[in-house]
């Protein structure tokens, strides 16, 4: 199963942009800062992430403000022309 969780901040969010078949499409790094435990040790944990998303979603994620906090909902693919994984956002809500 490939679906990820994140609870994350907007932290950059590009123009919106349409691929070639018209859809709308949103890119996007998503910040998270947390504090997990590991091997019976706590640890303070901070990731980047590449997102994007696409149709009404896209749009929707377009108008949040950058630093706004959300929990995020998707899954990870490699682009066809990319070395690391994009976060692909199905769903979004407030955290």
């Amino acid at each position: 199963m490939n679906q990820v969780v994140l609870t994350a901040c907007i932290a950059e969010a590009s123009a919106l942009r349409y691929t070639p078949a018209g859809l709308p499409a949103l890119d996007l790094r998503l910040e998270h800062e947390s504090e997990v435990t590991e091997a019976g040790h706590k640890r303070q944990v901070k990731v980047a992430v590449k997102a994007v998303a696409f149709g009404a979603l896209a749009e929707s994620l377009g108008k949040q403000a950058i630093g706004s906090p959300w929990r995020f909902t998707g899954f990870l693919a490699t682009p066809r022309n990319g070395k690391y994984p994009v976060l692909h956002v199905q769903q979004f809500q407030q955290d």
